[in-house]
C-alpha cells in the first residue's frame, strides 16, 4: 500500500501536535517533514513532546517542498502564513488541507482559481470536528423556518481571529436559505458600542474569548412563542482529528477547491 506523504505546518501548536499523533496512528499516512517558524535544521524528535518522530524540521517552506516530495500539506498556522503556504504548496503540486481560519473572500477566490489552474484538490475547513459540521448543517436547515437568528461562538483566549471561521461559515450557510433581515427593534440603540455584536445580513455574531474554553458555538433561533438552540462543544482538540483524516483522504481524490467539510461528507 502506497502511503500518503504529509507535511505539517505548525507542528508545535495544539492542533499540530494532535495532527502529528494522527499521522503516526494511521497506517496509510506518513509524516515526511514539518514546517516551523524556528528550529530549522533539527529533527522533530529533538523537540519536546515528539519522541522517536525522526523527520526534518524546516523554516524555509519552499526548501521543504523541494526536498520532502509530499502529497499533502496540513496547514495549521495563521491566516497570513497559511495563505502563503497554501498557494506555494499548490504551485509545487502538493494538495493543501487547511485548518487555519481568518481567510478573506478574496483569499478563497484566489485559491479556488489556482486549484482550477493546477487541477489539484484543496480543502479549507473552518472546523474539522464532525459534530461542528453537523451543527452548521442543522442550523442551515432550521433557518428555512426561523428568520431570526444569532450566533454565539466561544473560544480560548489565544485565538487570533474574531469572529471564528466556524461562525462566519455558519452565517454564510444560513444566508443561502434566509433572506437578509434586520433583527431586533428598528429603533434599538447600542448604549455601549459592540453590545449587539457583529452583523452579517442581519444575523448577529458574538465572540467570547476566555481561558478554559476550546471551541464552542451555539446558534439561537427565535420565533413567536418559541426558541431553538443548536450547539456544539469541542472539549479537546482530538475532536478535530476525524475530520482531518477524512480531509486528507478526500483531497487525494479530488481536483477542485472545497470550502467547508460539509461539502465532502456523505
Amino acid at each position: 500500500m502506497e502511503k500518503v506523504k504529509i507535511i505539517i505546518a505548525g507542528p508545535r501548536g495544539r492542533m499540530g501536535r494532535e495532527a502529528v499523533q494522527l499521522i503516526n496512528n494511521v497506517e496509510k499516512f506518513e509524516l515526511v517533514a514539518v514546517v516551523d517558524r524556528k528550529h530549522g535544521g533539527l529533527k522533530l524528535s529533538d523537540l519536546e513532546g515528539f519522541p522517536s518522530i525522526d523527520v526534518p524540521v524546516y523554516t524555509d517552506f519552499e526548501l521543504c517542498l523541494q526536498e520532502a516530495k509530499a502529497d499533502v500539506l496540513i496547514e495549521l498556522t495563521t491566516p497570513e502564513v497559511g495563505m502563503y503556504h497554501a498557494k506555494t504548496a499548490l504551485n509545487y503540486n502538493v494538495r493543501p488541507v487547511v485548518g487555519t481560519t481568518g481567510f478573506t473572500k478574496t483569499d478563497l477566490e484566489e485559491l479556488e482559481s489556482l486549484c482550477e489552474e493546477k487541477e489539484l484538490g484543496c480543502i479549507i475547513a473552518p472546523n474539522f470536528a464532525i459534530g461542528a459540521v453537523l451543527m452548521m448543517k442543522f442550523s442551515q436547515m432550521a433557518a428555512k423556518y426561523f428568520n431570526d437568528v444569532e450566533i454565539i461562538e466561544m473560544h480560548h483566549n489565544q485565538k487570533l481571529d474574531a469572529p471564528s471561521g466556524t461562525a462566519v461559515k455558519t452565517a454564510d450557510m444560513i444566508s443561502e436559505v434566509r433572506e437578509a433581515k434586520k433583527q431586533g427593534h428598528p429603533n434599538e440603540k447600542e448604549t455601549m458600542p459592540g453590545a449587539r455584536g457583529a452583523e452579517f445580513e442581519g444575523i448577529r455574531i458574538h465572540s467570547v474569548r476566555l481561558p478554559g474554553l476550546v471551541a464552542h458555538q451555539q446558534v439561537m433561533f427565535g420565533a413567536e412563542g418559541q426558541t431553538l438552540l443548536v450547539r456544539h462543544d469541542s472539549y479537546h482538540r482530538g475532536s478535530f482529528m476525524s475530520g482531518v483524516k477524512v480531509a486528507v483522504e478526500t483531497v487525494m481524490k479530488i481536483d477542485r477547491f472545497v470550502y467547508g467539510l460539509e461539502n465532502i461528507l456523505e
